[in-house]
């Protein structure tokens, strides 16, 4: 990123090792929808000449004096959240708000990002983690983001058994939603959204209704196929500041509404996200809103390739446009950029 509106490559020393951390050689690189809001929507604020990039497999190519666990030539999942792990906040149970606000968000906010020869990991035993052996390289670069998110959602969502879910937006992160969803016991998933792509490997994942929103009101399609009642949990993982409005009108009363979009945008002049008084019960209707930061860490990323390797959930049907060679990133941000029907994910994997 060059500066608001304007990507462009750039030659950068090679980022110094500190003796907990680590100097990784990207193996796959995913772009992320979240690029294109800090790019092209000034999201976060203006940046300078900062790498872009979160989502990575790797190949370590140096570590620090003290770092016990991985060694040069390791094949390892880079989570998108590479918290300061002795910080107050993650002692607090925050680690993705480690440092302020999204502070655990590190590569590609504050911090140069992975679509580099090589990148920097703070320490590295606690935020890198081993690649399962022959877990596929698509399937892979899911991890650190989108699984990570997705499932996020869906945790969030205190989703019980048998409980009616909407997932509102099924881009990748909203497809790992329903996944998520469904793994945690929910029994009707509805599905927001209108690319067929998406809506094919919506219902591989678990979605039992497809609701188009260019077909009519999103809430009158949830509340009558429901008799009125409305749903147990919304998981909201796409769309612009109005989303919220369809979320809080279709939560039943004691329900969860989960918010994983990030908003790089509001409505208005004072740039606010709003929500409707009489669906929110005025207030008072006991309709909880729950926010959260991807996931990160090592632990994290070894549940989830866990749950990948053992059969759960296959996330390599997302990648539905992969790349090959270094070189062929900035196309593939583009690609994430103008979202044409047929994607849901990028993926480049780099020669090694």
């Amino acid at each position: 990123m060059l500066k608001i509106g304007e990507i462009g490559w750039i030659e950068k020393d090679r980022p110094a090792c500190g003796p907990r951390d680590a100097i990784v050689k990207p193996l796959a690189l995913a772009p992320c929808t979240s690029d294109v809001h800090t790019v092209w929507e000034g999201a976060i604020g203006e940046r300078h000449n900062m790498i872009l990039g979160h989502e990575a497999l790797g190949i370590v190519d140096e570590v620090g004096s003290e770092v016990r666990d991985f060694k040069p030539g390791d094949r390892v999942i880079v989570p998108a959240i590479t918290p300061d792990w002795d910080s107050e906040a993650a002692l607090r149970g925050f680690p993705s708000q480690t440092g302020g606000p999204l502070g655990g968000w590190k590569f590609s906010n504050f911090k140069d990002g992975v679509f580099a020869e090589f990148f920097h990991v703070n320490l590295a035993d606690s935020n890198l983690a081993h690649l399962p052996e022959g877990m596929s390289l698509e399937a892979g670069v899911m991890l650190p983001d989108m699984l990570s998110t997705g499932f996020m959602g869906a945790e969030n969502a205190k989703i019980e058994f048998g409980a009616t879910v909407a997932v509102l937006g099924i881009g990748p992160v909203g497809l790992c939603g329903i996944a998520g969803a469904r793994l945690g016991g929910a029994g009707r998933i509805f599905a927001v959204g209108t690319r067929p792509a998406a809506i094919k490997v919506a219902k591989e994942y678990g979605a039992t209704d497809i609701v188009s929103y260019k077909e009519g009101n999103t809430v009158e399609q949830i509340l009558n196929a429901t008799g009125g009642a409305g749903v147990d949990a919304v998981i909201v993982a796409g769309g612009g500041a109005e989303v919220m409005m369809d979320a809080i009108n279709v939560a039943k009363p004691g329900s969860v509404i989960s918010n994983i979009n990030y908003f790089g945008q509001g409505i208005g002049d004072e740039d606010l996200i709003p929500l409707p008084r009489v669906g929110w019960g005025f207030g008072i209707a006991d309709k909880t809103l729950m926010t959260g930061l991807c996931p990160g860490g090592r632990v994290r990323m070894e549940r989830l390739a866990e749950v990948v390797t053992h059969g759960r959930m296959d996330p390599s049907p997302m990648a539905t446009h992969v790349f090959k060679g270094f070189d062929r990133l900035e196309e593939a941000l583009l690609l994430m950029k103008e979202k044409p029907r047929d994607l849901i994910k990028p993926v480049v994997l780099v020669e090694q």
